[in-house]
């Protein structure tokens, strides 16, 4: 069975661009449009890997993932923080609130894909 991927991104552009990016990579997506639902569908779905969004309405990536990780059930899948947010500390900031990993925007598929199986691989 082909892992799931929830991406957390609200950018319509950015949504359409990483689904097809993931769907590529051979990887099935789910979708949240903020962090809180990201919150509720982590625990709802399970998925595998979430790759968030740091700046988004309703509730931030860094806000999302550090309630992540306080939900025993959604504790240990790895996040990946995907982010246009690339100044100095912000890579800091989003490991220190519960991602494990840091991309900047843009990346290629290439880099996604890498970062991702880095992640899965690590992942009990």
């Amino acid at each position: 069975m082909r892992r799931l991927v929830l991406l957390v991104e609200d950018s319509e552009t950015a949504v359409l661009m990483m689904r097809m990016q993931l769907e590529l990579l051979g990887y099935r997506v789910t979708i949240a449009r903020n962090g809180a639902e990201a919150v509720a569908k982590a625990a709802a779905e399970l998925p595998d890997i979430i790759i968030m969004d740091m700046q988004m309405p309703v509730m931030s990536g860094m806000e999302a993932a550090a309630q992540i990780r306080q939900n025993p059930k959604t504790k240990s899948i790895p996040i990946l923080a995907a982010t246009a947010k690339a100044m100095s500390g912000d890579r800091e900031k989003c490991l220190a609130s519960g991602c494990d990993a840091y991309l900047a925007k843009p990346f290629t598929h290439r880099v996604l894909g890498a970062e991702i199986q880095k992640l899965l691989k690590d992942s009990p």
